[in-house]
């Protein structure tokens, strides 16, 4: 299969000119020659068969094919919203959740959160990465990052699921109707949600649910959650 490659602008017309890190791996790792068969996307749905028709010194023109209306979505929205953990561990999650099909991911500040995320640019760079390696035409959002409060205020209708070692196994909550209605997972930071935040959460209908009996770390809980309800 021809490897994928992400158009920043929309795709419009029968070519268009692919510039930045995307000319850059064509011109310097694949040593692209006209004729060379790609897919290129813009991240709005649907991919396209495509060839490089010229190389230039820092771009690459492309010649579109055939527009396939290809999506590999999951057929319900499922928002990640997760105190961000620092360094090598946040890029590992955010590349994961794409992978998995997250929608989107909104970033928490809580009580106990220590770090505040890389910048929304950075992160957009590891989806499209992901995205290109697993097939997604449609991107991840990225959110900015909101409080509990806001989350609570905003996250209102569907099933909304809050990850604590005081819940419930995943296999006794209400998330059984996943495959028809929005789903929001919540996980805390690394010293985890605090009492008057689960407290918070239960009375306006959010599912405390638990992972077992290890402490997990952010992103391996969040992934975790995240392929129990994607593939359930």
């Amino acid at each position: 299969m021809p490897d994928r490659y992400y158009s920043s602008e929309p795709i419009i017309g029968s070519s268009i000119t692919l510039g930045g890190s995307e000319a850059h791996h064509l011109l310097h790792v694949m040593r692209a020659q006209p004729g060379l068969e790609l897919i290129v996307f813009d991240g709005r749905g649907g991919e396209y068969a495509a060839h490089v028709s010229a190389c230039q010194r820092s771009t690459v023109e492309v010649e579109l094919g055939e527009h396939r209306a290809v999506e590999r979505e999951l057929p319900f929205e499922l928002t990640l919203a997760v105190a961000l953990p620092k360094g090598d561990r946040q890029r590992w999650l955010v590349e994961k959740c794409t992978e998995l099909g997250v929608t989107k991911i909104i970033p928490l500040q809580l009580a106990r959160s220590a770090s505040k995320g890389e910048k929304k640019e950075k992160l957009s760079r590891y989806i499209i990465e992901a995205s290109k390696q697993c097939g997604r035409n449609q991107l991840m959002e990225i959110n900015e990052p909101k409080t509990w409060t806001q989350l609570l205020d905003e996250i209102s209708e569907g099933q909304r699921i809050l990850a604590h070692p005081s819940g419930q196994p995943l296999a006794a909550s209400e998330h059984g109707n996943a495959k028809s209605e929005p789903v929001c997972i919540a996980i805390g930071p690394e010293g985890g949600f605090t009492d008057e935040e689960v407290s918070q959460a239960s009375e306006v209908g959010w599912d405390v649910v638990g992972l077992g009996e290890r402490i997990l770390r952010i992103e391996t809980a969040a992934v975790a959650l995240a392929t129990a309800i994607a593939l359930d």
